[in-house]
Protein backbone atom coordinates (compact mmCIF):
# COMPACT_ATOMS: atom_id res chain seq x y z
CA UNK A 1 0.00 0.00 0.00
CA UNK A 2 2.57 1.77 -0.14
CA UNK A 3 2.53 2.99 -3.97
CA UNK A 4 -0.18 3.43 -6.93
CA UNK A 5 0.52 2.85 -9.82
CA UNK A 6 -1.67 3.47 -12.80
CA UNK A 7 -1.51 1.96 -16.65
CA UNK A 8 -3.33 2.53 -19.51
CA UNK A 9 -4.02 -0.38 -21.27
CA UNK A 10 -1.19 -1.70 -22.68
CA UNK A 11 1.58 -4.63 -22.80
CA UNK A 12 4.41 -4.46 -20.36
CA UNK A 13 6.75 -4.94 -22.86
CA UNK A 14 6.31 -1.90 -24.75
CA UNK A 15 8.13 0.03 -21.72
CA UNK A 16 10.55 -2.01 -20.25
CA UNK A 17 13.86 -0.31 -20.00
CA UNK A 18 17.59 -1.89 -18.82
CA UNK A 19 18.03 -0.60 -15.47
CA UNK A 20 21.26 -1.63 -13.03
CA UNK A 21 18.62 -3.29 -10.45
CA UNK A 22 16.78 -5.49 -13.39
CA UNK A 23 17.38 -6.69 -16.67
CA UNK A 24 14.98 -6.93 -19.34
CA UNK A 25 12.58 -9.54 -20.18
CA UNK A 26 11.37 -10.00 -23.91
CA UNK A 27 7.93 -11.73 -23.25
CA UNK A 28 4.74 -9.55 -23.88
CA UNK A 29 2.17 -10.43 -21.32
CA UNK A 30 -0.41 -8.34 -20.15
CA UNK A 31 -0.33 -7.48 -16.55
CA UNK A 32 -3.28 -5.90 -14.30
CA UNK A 33 -6.97 -5.11 -16.29
CA UNK A 34 -5.83 -3.08 -18.99
CA UNK A 35 -8.02 -4.40 -21.37
CA UNK A 36 -11.16 -4.82 -18.93
CA UNK A 37 -13.11 -2.39 -21.34
CA UNK A 38 -13.54 -3.01 -24.49
CA UNK A 39 -14.95 -1.75 -27.53
CA UNK A 40 -13.76 2.43 -28.63
CA UNK A 41 -13.71 3.48 -24.50
CA UNK A 42 -10.58 4.51 -23.69
CA UNK A 43 -8.85 2.14 -21.15
CA UNK A 44 -6.69 3.35 -18.03
CA UNK A 45 -6.38 0.96 -15.55
CA UNK A 46 -4.69 1.51 -12.11
CA UNK A 47 -2.42 -0.63 -10.21
CA UNK A 48 -1.50 -0.28 -6.73
CA UNK A 49 1.53 -1.95 -5.64
CA UNK A 50 2.23 -2.62 -1.56
CA UNK A 51 6.21 -3.19 -0.03
CA UNK A 52 5.82 -6.21 1.85
CA UNK A 53 7.89 -6.43 4.87
CA UNK A 54 8.12 -10.19 4.16
CA UNK A 55 10.94 -12.58 3.02
CA UNK A 56 11.08 -11.94 -1.08
CA UNK A 57 9.12 -14.73 -2.65
CA UNK A 58 6.81 -15.08 0.12
CA UNK A 59 3.07 -14.88 -0.89
CA UNK A 60 0.57 -14.29 1.55
CA UNK A 61 -3.07 -14.86 0.80
CA UNK A 62 -5.25 -14.02 3.84
CA UNK A 63 -8.93 -13.67 3.30
CA UNK A 64 -9.80 -15.33 0.03
CA UNK A 65 -11.12 -18.62 0.43
CA UNK A 66 -9.50 -22.10 1.30
CA UNK A 67 -9.25 -22.87 -2.51
CA UNK A 68 -8.33 -20.01 -3.86
CA UNK A 69 -5.37 -19.67 -0.71
CA UNK A 70 -4.56 -23.35 -2.09
CA UNK A 71 -3.62 -21.80 -5.34
CA UNK A 72 -2.11 -18.97 -4.06
CA UNK A 73 0.61 -20.81 -2.22
CA UNK A 74 1.17 -22.80 -5.37
CA UNK A 75 2.28 -19.78 -7.30
CA UNK A 76 2.23 -16.17 -8.28
CA UNK A 77 -0.61 -14.39 -10.01
CA UNK A 78 0.75 -12.57 -13.25
CA UNK A 79 -0.96 -12.13 -16.50
CA UNK A 80 -4.61 -11.16 -17.59
CA UNK A 81 -7.21 -13.83 -16.54
CA UNK A 82 -10.19 -13.58 -18.93
CA UNK A 83 -13.93 -14.47 -18.49
CA UNK A 84 -15.88 -16.08 -21.63
CA UNK A 85 -16.50 -12.76 -23.16
CA UNK A 86 -12.99 -11.48 -23.43
CA UNK A 87 -12.48 -9.45 -20.26
CA UNK A 88 -10.04 -9.33 -17.87
CA UNK A 89 -11.17 -10.78 -14.56
CA UNK A 90 -8.14 -11.49 -12.54
CA UNK A 91 -4.26 -12.66 -13.13
CA UNK A 92 -3.20 -16.07 -14.56
CA UNK A 93 -1.36 -18.39 -11.82
CA UNK A 94 1.95 -19.01 -12.45
CA UNK A 95 3.73 -21.79 -10.81
CA UNK A 96 6.78 -20.83 -8.47
CA UNK A 97 8.88 -23.04 -10.89
CA UNK A 98 8.73 -20.47 -13.08
CA UNK A 99 10.06 -17.73 -10.72
CA UNK A 100 11.71 -19.38 -8.11
CA UNK A 101 13.90 -18.13 -5.33
CA UNK A 102 17.31 -19.88 -6.93
CA UNK A 103 16.40 -17.83 -10.48
CA UNK A 104 15.72 -14.60 -8.06
CA UNK A 105 19.01 -15.44 -6.49
CA UNK A 106 21.17 -16.22 -9.52
CA UNK A 107 18.94 -12.72 -11.59
CA UNK A 108 20.10 -10.77 -8.35
CA UNK A 109 24.28 -12.65 -8.37
CA UNK A 110 23.81 -11.24 -12.21
CA UNK A 111 22.77 -8.18 -11.85
CA UNK A 112 25.79 -7.58 -9.04
CA UNK A 113 28.29 -8.95 -11.33
CA UNK A 114 27.42 -6.87 -13.96
CA UNK A 115 26.90 -3.35 -12.04
CA UNK A 116 30.62 -4.09 -10.50
CA UNK A 117 31.83 -4.24 -14.13
CA UNK A 118 30.16 -1.44 -15.53
CA UNK A 119 30.96 0.97 -12.75
CA UNK A 120 34.41 -0.05 -12.89
CA UNK A 121 35.07 0.10 -16.42
CA UNK A 122 33.34 3.77 -16.51
CA UNK A 123 34.94 7.09 -16.79
CA UNK A 124 33.89 8.61 -13.97
CA UNK A 125 37.29 10.05 -11.74
CA UNK A 126 38.81 7.45 -9.41
CA UNK A 127 38.87 8.45 -5.97
CA UNK A 128 42.39 9.91 -4.78
CA UNK A 129 42.39 7.71 -1.62
CA UNK A 130 41.18 4.44 -1.26
CA UNK A 131 39.52 3.01 2.16
CA UNK A 132 39.16 -0.26 3.97
CA UNK A 133 35.78 -0.09 4.60
CA UNK A 134 33.11 -2.42 6.68
CA UNK A 135 29.71 -1.74 5.80
CA UNK A 136 27.64 -3.16 9.70
CA UNK A 137 23.64 -3.93 8.37
CA UNK A 138 20.95 -6.55 9.68
CA UNK A 139 20.36 -6.67 6.44
CA UNK A 140 21.81 -7.07 2.60
CA UNK A 141 20.17 -8.30 -0.40
CA UNK A 142 20.05 -10.89 -2.05
CA UNK A 143 20.81 -12.59 1.30
CA UNK A 144 18.12 -10.67 3.63
CA UNK A 145 15.78 -7.75 2.54
CA UNK A 146 12.71 -6.60 3.99
CA UNK A 147 12.72 -2.41 2.41
CA UNK A 148 15.42 0.09 1.37
CA UNK A 149 18.29 -1.00 3.70
CA UNK A 150 18.52 -3.86 2.16
CA UNK A 151 18.95 -2.30 -1.14
CA UNK A 152 21.44 0.21 -0.35
CA UNK A 153 23.80 -2.36 1.61
CA UNK A 154 23.29 -4.83 -1.17
CA UNK A 155 24.49 -2.69 -3.87
CA UNK A 156 26.30 0.55 -2.81
CA UNK A 157 29.17 -1.91 -1.34
CA UNK A 158 29.54 -3.20 -4.76
CA UNK A 159 29.96 0.19 -6.31
CA UNK A 160 32.57 1.07 -3.72
CA UNK A 161 34.41 -1.42 -4.62
CA UNK A 162 34.43 -1.12 -8.11
CA UNK A 163 35.88 2.14 -7.77
CA UNK A 164 38.89 0.91 -5.92
CA UNK A 165 37.73 0.34 -1.93
CA UNK A 166 38.39 -2.46 -0.23
CA UNK A 167 34.51 -3.37 1.45
CA UNK A 168 32.89 -6.05 3.34
CA UNK A 169 29.79 -6.27 4.06
CA UNK A 170 29.13 -7.88 7.71
CA UNK A 171 25.49 -9.42 8.07
CA UNK A 172 23.68 -11.74 10.16
CA UNK A 173 23.49 -15.59 8.60
CA UNK A 174 19.89 -15.85 9.17
CA UNK A 175 17.93 -19.31 8.25
CA UNK A 176 14.45 -19.85 8.22
CA UNK A 177 14.31 -23.39 7.77
CA UNK A 178 12.90 -22.71 3.48
CA UNK A 179 14.16 -22.76 0.19
CA UNK A 180 15.45 -18.90 1.06
CA UNK A 181 18.36 -20.31 2.90
CA UNK A 182 20.12 -21.24 0.10
CA UNK A 183 20.64 -17.54 -0.67
CA UNK A 184 23.88 -18.80 1.65
CA UNK A 185 25.18 -21.77 -0.39
CA UNK A 186 28.34 -20.25 -1.44
CA UNK A 187 29.32 -19.01 2.05
CA UNK A 188 32.03 -20.61 3.49
CA UNK A 189 32.96 -21.38 7.20
CA UNK A 190 35.89 -19.24 8.27
CA UNK A 191 36.72 -21.39 10.93
CA UNK A 192 37.36 -19.00 13.16
CA UNK A 193 35.06 -18.70 16.24
CA UNK A 194 34.88 -15.56 18.27
CA UNK A 195 33.76 -15.52 22.10
CA UNK A 196 31.52 -12.10 22.50
CA UNK A 197 31.47 -11.17 26.12
CA UNK A 198 27.81 -9.47 26.94
CA UNK A 199 24.78 -10.34 28.27
CA UNK A 200 26.08 -11.83 31.19
CA UNK A 201 27.89 -14.67 30.06
CA UNK A 202 30.14 -15.64 26.90
CA UNK A 203 28.94 -16.14 23.23
CA UNK A 204 30.40 -17.72 20.71
CA UNK A 205 29.67 -16.39 17.11
CA UNK A 206 31.22 -18.08 13.80
CA UNK A 207 31.94 -16.35 10.61
CA UNK A 208 30.93 -17.42 7.08
CA UNK A 209 32.57 -15.67 3.70
CA UNK A 210 31.71 -15.29 0.40
CA UNK A 211 33.71 -13.16 -2.13
CA UNK A 212 31.51 -11.90 -5.04
CA UNK A 213 31.03 -8.78 -7.21
CA UNK A 214 34.43 -7.40 -5.53
CA UNK A 215 33.34 -7.77 -2.29
CA UNK A 216 33.57 -9.34 0.85
CA UNK A 217 30.03 -10.65 2.03
CA UNK A 218 30.68 -11.83 5.58
CA UNK A 219 27.64 -13.92 7.95
CA UNK A 220 27.67 -13.86 11.77
CA UNK A 221 26.20 -17.33 12.51
CA UNK A 222 24.67 -17.48 15.58
CA UNK A 223 21.41 -19.92 17.10
CA UNK A 224 19.61 -16.52 17.43
CA UNK A 225 19.49 -16.00 13.93
CA UNK A 226 18.17 -19.17 12.67
CA UNK A 227 14.08 -19.37 12.70
CA UNK A 228 11.48 -18.28 10.91
CA UNK A 229 10.05 -14.75 10.24
CA UNK A 230 12.12 -11.62 8.85
CA UNK A 231 15.01 -10.17 10.25
CA UNK A 232 13.06 -8.67 12.66
CA UNK A 233 10.32 -10.58 14.13
CA UNK A 234 7.08 -13.27 13.01
CA UNK A 235 3.47 -12.80 12.93
CA UNK A 236 3.35 -12.36 16.80
CA UNK A 237 5.89 -9.31 16.54
CA UNK A 238 8.83 -7.87 16.98
CA UNK A 239 11.59 -10.95 18.45
CA UNK A 240 11.68 -10.17 22.14
CA UNK A 241 15.77 -10.97 22.17
CA UNK A 242 16.51 -8.40 19.00
CA UNK A 243 18.50 -6.05 21.22
CA UNK A 244 20.64 -9.20 22.25
CA UNK A 245 20.76 -10.23 18.35
CA UNK A 246 22.11 -7.03 17.00
CA UNK A 247 24.53 -6.60 20.45
CA UNK A 248 25.96 -9.74 18.98
CA UNK A 249 26.31 -8.12 15.73
CA UNK A 250 28.13 -5.21 16.66
CA UNK A 251 30.67 -7.37 18.60
CA UNK A 252 31.58 -9.69 15.43
CA UNK A 253 31.61 -6.82 13.24
CA UNK A 254 34.60 -5.02 15.05
CA UNK A 255 36.41 -8.64 15.77
CA UNK A 256 35.86 -9.52 11.54
CA UNK A 257 38.13 -7.36 10.52
CA UNK A 258 40.93 -7.94 13.39
CA UNK A 259 40.84 -11.92 13.11
CA UNK A 260 39.18 -12.76 9.20
CA UNK A 261 42.02 -13.24 6.80
CA UNK A 262 39.87 -12.54 3.24
CA UNK A 263 41.87 -13.00 0.75
CA UNK A 264 45.00 -13.64 2.43
CA UNK A 265 45.04 -10.68 4.88
CA UNK A 266 42.67 -9.21 7.30
CA UNK A 267 41.49 -5.38 6.41
CA UNK A 268 43.30 -4.85 9.73
CA UNK A 269 42.55 -1.87 12.25
CA UNK A 270 42.69 0.92 9.93
CA UNK A 271 38.63 1.04 8.55
CA UNK A 272 36.27 3.07 7.94
CA UNK A 273 33.17 1.39 9.52
CA UNK A 274 29.63 2.14 8.42
CA UNK A 275 26.93 1.20 10.78
CA UNK A 276 22.97 1.46 9.51
CA UNK A 277 20.27 2.13 11.59
CA UNK A 278 20.30 1.13 15.22
CA UNK A 279 20.92 -2.75 14.94
CA UNK A 280 24.70 -1.53 14.00
CA UNK A 281 24.37 1.41 16.12
CA UNK A 282 26.56 0.25 18.84
CA UNK A 283 29.60 -0.02 16.54
CA UNK A 284 31.08 3.23 16.92
CA UNK A 285 30.74 3.05 20.96
CA UNK A 286 32.64 -0.41 20.45
CA UNK A 287 35.31 1.47 18.90
CA UNK A 288 35.23 4.44 21.40
CA UNK A 289 34.59 2.45 24.38
CA UNK A 290 36.16 -1.23 23.99
CA UNK A 291 39.10 -0.87 21.87
CA UNK A 292 40.33 2.76 21.90
CA UNK A 293 41.16 2.87 25.63
CA UNK A 294 43.95 -0.35 24.78
CA UNK A 295 45.34 0.94 21.57
CA UNK A 296 43.35 -0.72 19.02
CA UNK A 297 41.19 0.72 16.42
CA UNK A 298 43.00 4.10 16.82
CA UNK A 299 43.20 4.76 13.30
CA UNK A 300 39.96 3.65 12.33
CA UNK A 301 36.55 5.44 11.97
CA UNK A 302 32.63 5.01 12.08
CA UNK A 303 29.78 6.92 10.21
CA UNK A 304 26.10 6.17 11.58
CA UNK A 305 23.66 5.90 8.24
CA UNK A 306 19.96 6.39 9.34
CA UNK A 307 17.46 4.85 7.66
CA UNK A 308 14.71 4.83 9.73
CA UNK A 309 14.67 7.10 12.72
CA UNK A 310 11.29 5.41 13.88
CA UNK A 311 13.23 3.04 15.52
CA UNK A 312 15.93 3.20 17.83
CA UNK A 313 16.79 0.61 19.90
CA UNK A 314 14.74 1.53 23.12
CA UNK A 315 14.97 -0.39 25.72
CA UNK A 316 14.98 -0.66 29.74
CA UNK A 317 18.16 0.93 31.86
CA UNK A 318 18.60 -1.85 33.42
CA UNK A 319 19.82 -3.53 29.94
CA UNK A 320 23.00 -1.35 29.84
CA UNK A 321 24.88 -3.61 31.61
CA UNK A 322 23.54 -6.68 28.96
CA UNK A 323 25.76 -4.54 25.83
CA UNK A 324 28.96 -5.92 27.08
CA UNK A 325 30.69 -1.84 27.83
CA UNK A 326 32.65 -0.33 30.26
CA UNK A 327 30.04 1.21 33.51
CA UNK A 328 31.32 4.90 32.65
CA UNK A 329 29.68 4.86 29.13
CA UNK A 330 25.72 4.81 30.24
CA UNK A 331 25.95 8.40 29.42
CA UNK A 332 26.07 7.79 25.68
CA UNK A 333 23.58 5.57 25.91
CA UNK A 334 21.13 7.28 28.60
CA UNK A 335 17.65 8.42 27.01
CA UNK A 336 14.75 9.65 29.48
CA UNK A 337 11.27 9.76 28.23
CA UNK A 338 8.91 13.00 28.03
CA UNK A 339 6.57 12.58 30.94
CA UNK A 340 3.98 12.13 29.00
CA UNK A 341 5.30 9.41 27.55
CA UNK A 342 5.70 6.75 30.54
CA UNK A 343 3.71 4.18 31.53
CA UNK A 344 2.62 5.61 35.18
CA UNK A 345 3.31 8.59 37.41
CA UNK A 346 6.04 6.99 39.13
CA UNK A 347 7.81 5.83 36.11
CA UNK A 348 11.22 7.83 35.72
CA UNK A 349 11.13 7.62 31.56
CA UNK A 350 15.05 5.60 32.01
CA UNK A 351 15.74 4.00 29.03
CA UNK A 352 19.21 2.95 26.75
CA UNK A 353 18.56 4.30 23.06
CA UNK A 354 21.39 2.45 20.61
CA UNK A 355 20.99 5.17 17.88
CA UNK A 356 21.16 8.18 20.55
CA UNK A 357 24.65 6.23 21.36
CA UNK A 358 25.69 5.95 17.70
CA UNK A 359 25.15 9.72 16.64
CA UNK A 360 26.93 11.06 20.05
CA UNK A 361 29.80 8.52 19.15
CA UNK A 362 30.04 8.37 15.19
CA UNK A 363 32.80 10.63 13.33
CA UNK A 364 30.18 11.74 10.81
CA UNK A 365 26.38 11.10 10.29
CA UNK A 366 24.71 10.44 7.33
CA UNK A 367 20.69 10.39 6.36
CA UNK A 368 19.26 9.71 3.06
CA UNK A 369 17.21 13.14 3.12
CA UNK A 370 17.45 16.09 4.84
CA UNK A 371 14.06 15.74 6.83
CA UNK A 372 12.04 12.35 8.39
CA UNK A 373 12.09 8.51 8.59
CA UNK A 374 11.38 5.77 6.37
CA UNK A 375 8.80 3.11 8.30
CA UNK A 376 6.52 0.33 7.85
CA UNK A 377 3.45 0.07 5.54
CA UNK A 378 1.25 1.82 7.99
CA UNK A 379 -0.77 4.87 7.91
CA UNK A 380 2.14 6.35 7.96
CA UNK A 381 2.84 5.60 4.32
CA UNK A 382 -0.78 7.03 3.62
CA UNK A 383 -2.13 4.19 2.79
CA UNK A 384 -6.06 5.60 4.17
CA UNK A 385 -5.36 8.29 1.53
CA UNK A 386 -4.91 6.02 -0.62
CA UNK A 387 -7.62 3.99 0.22
CA UNK A 388 -10.12 6.69 1.09
CA UNK A 389 -9.42 8.05 -2.02
CA UNK A 390 -10.17 4.73 -4.08
CA UNK A 391 -13.87 5.28 -4.29
CA UNK A 392 -14.31 8.25 -5.97
CA UNK A 393 -11.42 6.69 -8.53
CA UNK A 394 -13.87 3.90 -9.08
CA UNK A 395 -16.10 6.41 -10.80
CA UNK A 396 -13.93 7.61 -13.51
CA UNK A 397 -13.03 5.25 -16.43
CA UNK A 398 -10.23 3.31 -14.35
CA UNK A 399 -9.83 0.01 -12.44
CA UNK A 400 -7.97 -0.39 -9.71
CA UNK A 401 -5.59 -2.99 -8.48
CA UNK A 402 -3.87 -3.54 -5.19
CA UNK A 403 -1.03 -5.80 -4.67
CA UNK A 404 0.44 -6.53 -0.91
CA UNK A 405 0.59 -6.81 2.48
CA UNK A 406 0.35 -4.40 5.95
CA UNK A 407 -2.21 -3.85 8.86
CA UNK A 408 -4.92 -6.01 9.14
CA UNK A 409 -7.39 -2.98 8.82
CA UNK A 410 -6.22 -2.37 5.62
CA UNK A 411 -5.97 -5.55 4.12
CA UNK A 412 -9.62 -5.99 5.31
CA UNK A 413 -10.63 -2.49 3.66
CA UNK A 414 -9.24 -3.66 0.37
CA UNK A 415 -11.36 -6.88 0.87
CA UNK A 416 -14.47 -4.12 1.05
CA UNK A 417 -13.76 -2.28 -2.23
CA UNK A 418 -12.98 -5.57 -4.05
CA UNK A 419 -16.53 -7.01 -2.90
CA UNK A 420 -18.22 -3.64 -3.82
CA UNK A 421 -16.32 -3.00 -7.25
CA UNK A 422 -16.03 -6.27 -8.68
CA UNK A 423 -15.46 -4.99 -12.53
CA UNK A 424 -13.10 -2.56 -11.46
CA UNK A 425 -10.90 -3.37 -8.48
CA UNK A 426 -8.70 -6.47 -6.82
CA UNK A 427 -6.96 -6.77 -4.41
CA UNK A 428 -4.25 -9.27 -3.69
CA UNK A 429 -2.29 -9.83 -0.34
CA UNK A 430 1.40 -10.66 -0.93
CA UNK A 431 4.77 -9.27 -2.85
CA UNK A 432 7.58 -10.70 -4.90
CA UNK A 433 10.43 -8.75 -5.88
CA UNK A 434 10.58 -9.13 -9.80
CA UNK A 435 6.73 -8.57 -10.36
CA UNK A 436 6.86 -5.31 -8.36
CA UNK A 437 9.55 -4.70 -10.80
CA UNK A 438 7.44 -5.66 -14.05
CA UNK A 439 4.59 -3.85 -12.45
CA UNK A 440 6.58 -0.28 -12.19
CA UNK A 441 7.42 -0.46 -15.40
CA UNK A 442 4.22 -1.50 -17.08
CA UNK A 443 2.99 1.64 -15.54
CA UNK A 444 2.29 5.11 -16.46
CA UNK A 445 2.19 6.91 -13.07
CA UNK A 446 3.14 5.75 -9.72
CA UNK A 447 1.61 7.15 -6.41
CA UNK A 448 3.18 7.36 -3.36
CA UNK A 449 1.00 9.22 -0.76
CA UNK A 450 3.90 9.07 2.38
CA UNK A 451 3.65 10.86 5.09
CA UNK A 452 7.14 10.54 6.10
CA UNK A 453 9.73 9.16 3.45
CA UNK A 454 13.24 10.34 4.22
CA UNK A 455 14.43 8.86 0.40
CA UNK A 456 12.09 5.96 -0.56
CA UNK A 457 13.23 3.70 -3.81
CA UNK A 458 9.63 3.38 -6.00
CA UNK A 459 10.05 6.72 -7.63
CA UNK A 460 13.52 6.15 -8.15
CA UNK A 461 12.87 3.03 -9.83
CA UNK A 462 9.42 4.09 -11.79
CA UNK A 463 11.57 7.35 -13.14
CA UNK A 464 14.33 4.75 -14.48
CA UNK A 465 11.58 3.00 -16.33
CA UNK A 466 9.47 6.04 -17.80
CA UNK A 467 7.27 5.50 -15.25
CA UNK A 468 5.83 9.71 -14.06
CA UNK A 469 5.77 9.73 -10.06
CA UNK A 470 2.87 11.45 -8.50
CA UNK A 471 4.34 11.96 -4.84
CA UNK A 472 3.87 13.81 -1.32
CA UNK A 473 5.54 16.77 -1.17
CA UNK A 474 7.46 15.54 1.75
CA UNK A 475 11.55 14.06 2.68
CA UNK A 476 13.39 12.44 -0.26
CA UNK A 477 10.17 12.37 -2.48
CA UNK A 478 10.34 15.97 -2.53
CA UNK A 479 13.81 16.04 -2.89
CA UNK A 480 13.71 13.42 -6.10
CA UNK A 481 10.51 14.27 -8.03
CA UNK A 482 10.10 17.86 -9.49
CA UNK A 483 6.62 19.11 -10.16
CA UNK A 484 6.24 19.21 -13.90
CA UNK A 485 6.12 22.97 -14.84
CA UNK A 486 4.79 23.19 -18.73
CA UNK A 487 5.53 26.70 -19.12
CA UNK A 488 9.20 26.61 -18.56
CA UNK A 489 12.20 26.35 -20.94
CA UNK A 490 9.78 28.17 -23.50
CA UNK A 491 7.30 26.07 -23.48
CA UNK A 492 8.92 22.65 -23.68
CA UNK A 493 8.03 22.01 -19.75
CA UNK A 494 10.82 20.59 -17.34
CA UNK A 495 9.86 18.56 -14.26
CA UNK A 496 9.96 14.82 -13.70
CA UNK A 497 6.61 14.24 -12.15
CA UNK A 498 3.79 16.04 -9.48
CA UNK A 499 4.87 16.49 -5.84
CA UNK A 500 1.23 17.11 -3.87
CA UNK A 501 0.57 18.61 -0.78
CA UNK A 502 -1.30 18.96 1.72
CA UNK A 503 -1.63 15.13 2.50
CA UNK A 504 -5.61 14.92 1.74
CA UNK A 505 -7.51 12.73 -0.24
CA UNK A 506 -9.10 16.77 -1.97
CA UNK A 507 -5.13 17.02 -3.02
CA UNK A 508 -4.53 13.34 -3.83
CA UNK A 509 -7.21 13.21 -6.53
CA UNK A 510 -6.60 16.96 -7.92
CA UNK A 511 -3.10 16.17 -8.75
CA UNK A 512 -3.46 12.27 -9.93
CA UNK A 513 -6.66 13.79 -12.48
CA UNK A 514 -4.13 16.76 -13.99
CA UNK A 515 -1.45 13.87 -14.27
CA UNK A 516 -3.95 11.50 -16.02
CA UNK A 517 -5.57 14.32 -18.34
CA UNK A 518 -1.53 15.47 -19.18
CA UNK A 519 -1.08 11.52 -20.36
CA UNK A 520 -4.63 11.51 -22.30
CA UNK A 521 -4.52 15.38 -24.02
CA UNK A 522 -0.82 16.08 -23.79
CA UNK A 523 1.50 13.34 -25.37
CA UNK A 524 4.27 15.06 -26.16
CA UNK A 525 4.65 16.72 -22.60
CA UNK A 526 3.87 13.13 -21.21
CA UNK A 527 6.89 12.09 -23.51
CA UNK A 528 8.92 14.88 -21.99
CA UNK A 529 7.99 13.74 -18.67
CA UNK A 530 9.51 10.57 -19.22
CA UNK A 531 12.35 11.32 -20.92
CA UNK A 532 13.63 13.51 -18.60
CA UNK A 533 12.61 10.57 -15.28
CA UNK A 534 15.02 8.00 -17.08
CA UNK A 535 18.04 10.61 -17.87
CA UNK A 536 18.19 11.68 -13.89
CA UNK A 537 21.64 10.44 -12.44
CA UNK A 538 20.76 7.97 -10.13
CA UNK A 539 23.17 5.45 -9.94
CA UNK A 540 25.01 3.95 -7.57
CA UNK A 541 28.21 4.78 -8.98
CA UNK A 542 26.53 8.08 -8.31
CA UNK A 543 25.89 7.63 -4.55
CA UNK A 544 29.15 6.22 -4.61
CA UNK A 545 31.00 9.11 -5.56
CA UNK A 546 29.03 11.18 -2.66
CA UNK A 547 30.04 8.74 -0.07
CA UNK A 548 33.52 9.08 -0.62
CA UNK A 549 33.20 12.78 -0.21
CA UNK A 550 31.72 11.83 3.45
CA UNK A 551 34.83 9.43 4.08
CA UNK A 552 36.84 12.12 3.67
CA UNK A 553 35.34 14.14 6.40
CA UNK A 554 35.36 11.21 8.40
CA UNK A 555 39.15 11.58 8.42
CA UNK A 556 39.20 15.21 9.08
CA UNK A 557 38.55 14.97 12.92
CA UNK A 558 40.36 13.02 15.44
CA UNK A 559 37.99 9.72 16.58
CA UNK A 560 35.40 10.25 19.42
CA UNK A 561 37.21 9.39 22.67
CA UNK A 562 34.54 9.95 25.55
Amino acid sequence: MEALHIAPGRNLAVKFVQNSGVDCFSGVRQVGFASLLSGKRKDRSFCVRARSYKEEGEIASRGRGNAQNKETEQGIFLGAERDGTGSVVGFHLIPHSAISDERVLETQQAEADKLFEEIKSSDTTSPTTTYNVVFVTSEAAPYSKTGGLGDVCGSLPIALAARGHRVMVVSPRYLVGGLSDKKFANAVDMERPTKIHCFGGVQEVGFLHEYRAGVDWVFVDHPSYHRPGTPYGDSFGAFGDNQFRFTLLCHAACEAPLVLPLGGYTYGEKCLFIANDWHAGLVPVLLAAKYRPHGVYKDARSIIVIHNLAHQGVEPAVTYKNLGLPPGWYKALEWVFPTWARTHALDPGEAVNVLKSAIVTADRIVTVSQIGFIGRLDYQKGVDILLSAAPDLMHDDVQLVMLGSGEKQYEDWMRQLESTYKDKYRGWVGFNVPISHRITAGCDILVMPSRFEPCGLNQLYAMRYGTVPVVHCTGGLRDTVQTYDPYANEGTGEGTGWAFSPLTKESLLTTLRIAVSTFIEHKISWEGLMKRGMEKNMSWDNAAVQYEQVFNWAFIDPPYAG
